[in-house]
């Protein structure tokens, strides 16, 4: 298997990276937001403690240690694995260009499955017997035509899917760490993945599945596809989540249709009742995705340039104080802020960076923010 390292500037710099990524109310936006006020990762580090006493945080914010960042780095190194920047060249373009692209991803196997395209299968634990045979079957067929299949190793529909794309190419997203085995039964399937594709994981290694991490992996899986199929799901399975994530993002859901009298069936019914595409064959999906998956346009190497820092203390101190008045716990877009505030972009920028390393701000899906309730 030939494995495509991604190239990486210094050792230094992916400790920086690591730790600003690794660090206390630092998310995926924050972590943009950061790297295009500041530059670098670097920079962004030695700024983060002024920026959210400025916010009103009372105590010291924790940033990752750099001793905590080389011992990640030490880990993966002897577990054979790596790690992948946002700014990487194989970091996937499909994923880069969702607002909550993870700034670093953990990665064993072969990166160049990242750069071909993708369809999610998901599905319940407790699937049927047929159901299972169905998504191996799928995924197969789906395979054959040149399509990674993505899914997130859970026993049941992920764990046929993936058995189903072995031999053409599949992705697994882990909801701990690298290293973690989740559910134990699929350790042998997590060891083949990692033999003929890709295993990706966005927490550090030694982090056991919680259920916190399973909506991010969730989120993780539709970002990198340009669908999601939806084979039996419950009305209330993360598989749905799954699905709803992706419809933000603009892919094409696919539901297999099933009996009324089966709980595993309705929530894919209803999918399909708020306009699914019905799915009975690989060729439906195919089908779907050729007209039109709605993405975004690939958005090449990513760079990040710092902006200007020219707002005076007086004007900052004036723009915090109209933000806060428009801010309140019910979230809003923040193209609404600007239009309203009347304030520049880079300004209210800064003040919500500010706001939410100081652990008063939190940010919504769909570029909306809101004050901490």
């Amino acid at each position: 298997m030939s494995t495509q390292i991604p190239a990486v500037s210094s050792r230094e710099d992916q400790r920086d990276w690591l730790r600003l990524a690794r660090s206390d109310k630092i998310g995926p936006a924050t972590f943009r937001a950061l790297l295009e006020r500041f530059g670098t990762a670097t920079k962004a580090l030695e700024a983060v403690p002024e920026l959210a006493r400025r916010g009103g945080r009372k105590s010291g914010i924790r940033l990752c240690s750099p001793e905590s960042a080389d011992h990640e780095l030490e880990q993966l190194e002897r577990q054979g694995a790596y790690f992948l920047r946002l700014c990487d060249p194989a970091y996937p373009d499909v994923l880069k260009a969702t607002d909550t692209a993870p700034p670093v991803l953990t990665c064993k196997g072969d990166l160049k499955l990242l750069q071909r395209p993708s369809i999610a299968i998901v599905g319940a634990r407790n699937a049927s017997l047929n159901a299972r045979k169905l998504a191996r079957r799928l995924a197969a067929e789906l395979g054959d035509t040149g399509l990674v299949v993505t899914s997130g190793l859970a026993r049941g529909i992920d764990a046929a899917a993936h058995e189903g794309a072995l031999e053409s190419g599949t992705i697994a997203v882990l909801a701990g760490g690298i290293d973690s085995v989740f559910p134990p039964e699929n350790r042998q399937l997590q060891e083949q993945i990692a033999e003929q594709g890709l295993l990706l994981a966005e927490s550090p290694p030694g982090t056991q599945p919680k259920a916190g991490h399973f909506p991010r992996r969730n989120r993780i899986v539709a970002g990198l596809s340009q669908g999601v199929l939806v084979v039996e799901a419950a009305l209330r399975s993360g598989s749905l989540i799954t699905a709803r994530l992706a419809l933000e993002q603009g892919r094409e859901i696919f539901a297999i249709p099933g009996s009324p009298l089966d709980p595993r069936a309705k929530g894919t019914n209803d999918l399909i009742r708020q306009g699914a595409i019905l799915t009975e064959s690989a060729q439906d999906v195919l089908d779907g995705l050729g007209q039109g998956t709605g993405l975004a346009e690939p958005a090449g190497d990513e760079t990040f340039q710092s902006a200007p820092l020219s707002e005076s203390e007086a004007d900052l101190d004036e723009a915090r104080q109209r933000l806060e008045e428009l801010l309140s716990p019910v979230p809003v877009h923040q193209d609404e802020l600007l239009r309203e505030s009347g304030l520049p972009s880079g300004t209210v920028s800064l003040v919500l960076l500010e706001l939410e390393l100081a652990g008063r701000l939190e940010r919504h899906p769909g570029r909306k923010v809101a004050f901490v309730a």
